[in-house]
């Protein structure tokens, strides 16, 4: 809470300091991953990951465009940047000169410069300039914000996040990373600047992010769960046993999330531990035999009802994100392989 209360502390500052600018707005952050959700696998060093989600500002629309580049489990897309008309808008005609039907002389000498003309590569907004947008916004207001003089702030790099080590009193030290964020309409899914596979060949793509509706899931079951569950447990022991490996940790997450939809959580006692800790690895060997582990957010009637997904997720064909071990028999094997290293563990 700590840690989000200063990220939110931090966007509250810099919305004001950008109200009458034309750049992204920035909504409250969004705290996600195993820290944020409860089973964190390193009790040291943690890095606290948040999804900081951006608006269009006024006279802008985003556009989402699915791209067909990319093999990973998650979508491609690239956001289309395009202005809107605000002449129809009174309020927004009090104060906004409209891109589209003012000349360009007067928006030149009377408006700050469009989306288009800062954070955009041609019509597409742009990863890498969005990054180091906000990272010269933050380096530039630090010096006059409250928060200076409680914590000292080290920018660290990054091409497509925000990075900083955070220290209060030279003792209590804070690893945070902001990736930002599109929303899929209503849904709680985000195309995020961030992604773990390395996929990207322009800094325009944006892959789409499950970990919000992630979060929302594991809060979803945490209201039905006993005192004594030891759901959180198992995954965290199990993601110790994979730490280092993203790849068997983010397979991990999708089999307890399948089990729990299809096992009641009063069933994960304590005492059953060792049980459990079994069964999710036998599980998850099997899936790797099989070359099939079903991703949770498409074509799962099993989501919770309270989880927003785009139709394309609840209506179209289950992803199996083992399939490209279907389809490559050296990288099978070398996946059974590390596995059997790692159960040994």
């Amino acid at each position: 809470q700590a840690v989000k209360d200063l990220v939110d502390a931090f966007i509250f500052f810099f919305r004001d300091l950008l109200s009458n600018s034309f750049f992204p707005e920035l909504q409250p952050a969004i705290g996600v991953g195993s820290a944020f959700e409860g089973w964190n696998p390193c009790e040291k060093d943690i890095t606290y990951h948040l999804l900081v989600p951006l608006k269009p500002p006024r006279g802008h629309a985003f556009h989402l465009e699915l791209s067909h580049e990319g093999t990973g489990p998650a979508r491609i897309f690239y956001v289309r940047v395009e202005q809107v008309c605000t002449c129809a808008d009174e309020q927004l005609a009090e104060n906004t000169l409209c891109f589209l039907h003012h000349p360009k002389e007067e928006l030149r000498r009377n408006q700050e410069p469009s989306l288009l003309h800062t954070l955009c590569t041609g019509s597409y907004l742009d990863v890498h300039k969005t990054a180091r947008w906000f990272h010269q916004l933050v380096k530039a207001a630090w010096a006059v914000s409250t928060l200076s003089s409680q914590y000292r702030l080290t920018l660290l790099p990054s091409n497509r996040s925000f990075r900083i080590e955070v220290t209060k009193n030279n003792t209590e030290r804070l690893n945070i990373e902001m990736m930002f964020g599109v929303q899929e309409g209503c849904s709680d899914i985000f195309l995020s600047s961030q992604s773990t596979a390395d996929i990207f060949t322009s800094s325009t793509m944006w892959s789409e992010s499950y970990a919000v509706a992630e979060v929302e899931f594991f809060r979803y079951v945490a209201e039905s769960a006993l005192a004594n569950s030891c759901y959180l447990k198992c995954l965290q022991v199990c993601a110790c046993i994979m730490e280092g490996n993203t790849f068997f940790t983010s397979a991990l997450k999708t089999v307890m999330m399948h089990f729990l939809t299809d096992l009641p959580v009063s069933g994960w006692c304590t005492k059953d531990l060792l049980l459990w800790l079994w069964d999710i690895m036998r599980y998850l060997c099997l899936c790797l035999e099989h070359k099939r582990l079903d991703h949770f957010f498409f074509a799962n009637g099993n989501v919770p009802k309270g989880i927003i997904l785009p139709l394309a997720l609840r209506i179209g064909e289950p992803l199996n994100i083992f399939q490209h071990l279907a389809q490559d028999p050296d990288a099978h094997a070398e996946a059974l392989c590390e596995f059997m290293e790692l159960q040994d563990r």
